[in-house]
C-alpha cells in the first residue's frame, strides 16, 4: 500500500467520542468539559500519529454531539435529557 496522496486528517471530536465511549464502556465516569475543552489534546494525539486535525463542525455544542452525551448520561447515570 503506497503513501497517501496528502495530508491524513481526522476530526478530532470523534477521537474524544470514541475515548468518552470507551472509558464509560469501562465502567468509568468521565466528564466532558470541567477539566477544559478536549479538543486541543485530541488534536495533539493525532499530531502525534502524524495525522493532522481535520473537519471540525461538530463541536460539543452540536446538536449531535449533544444527543450522544445525554445518551451516556442517562445509560451512566439514569439522568434523563432535560
Amino acid at each position: 500500500m503506497g503513501a497517501p496522496s496528502g495530508p491524513e486528517t481526522f476530526n478530532p471530536w470523534t477521537v474524544v467520542n470514541l475515548v468518552f465511549h470507551h472509558l464509560a464502556d469501562q465502567g468509568l465516569h468521565p466528564v466532558l468539559g470541567e477539566a477544559g475543552d478536549p479538543a486541543g489534546p485530541a488534536a495533539e494525539l493525532l499530531r502525534s500519529f502524524g495525522i493532522e486535525p481535520g473537519r471540525n463542525d461538530e463541536t460539543v455544542s452540536s446538536a449531535s454531539v449533544q444527543d450522544s452525551l445525554a445518551e451516556i448520561r442517562e445509560r451512566m447515570l439514569g439522568t434523563p435529557p432535560s
